[in-house]
């Protein structure tokens, strides 16, 4: 079980193999995800502040090549399952929008 320190939030656990989206959301935060897990609209992002986040995946890795300008500690949280432990800061939420809705929730793996 990874522990994950949020900055501004508490820390939360994140069971191995677990998205770490999913892991962010069920533990109240607001984090946006309107792709639904499908690493097609990068507003999931996690700035990764400590730790080793782990290898990113093919689907990732593709998209966050075509952004311009983010920094290498920048991850897909809907493509990530923490290994170890993290300490992030999510980028985008929903309450500093003016959406209805977070988005379609990703899947479990």
């Amino acid at each position: 079980m990874a522990t994950i320190n949020i900055e501004g939030e508490s820390a939360i656990t994140c069971a191995p193999g677990r998205r770490l989206v999913l892991c962010i959301e069920d533990a109240g935060i607001d984090i946006l995800h309107r792709c639904g897990g499908n690493a097609r609209c990068t507003t999931c992002r996690v700035e990764i502040l400590d730790g080793e986040p782990g290898v990113m995946n093919e689907q990732e890795r593709e998209r966050l090549a075509r952004e311009d300008e983010l920094a290498p500690n920048i991850r897909l949280s809907c493509q990530m399952t923490p290994e170890s432990d993290l300490t992030v800061r999510v980028i985008n939420r929903l309450s500093a929008t003016d959406l209805d809705d977070a988005g379609p929730r990703p899947e479990e793996w």
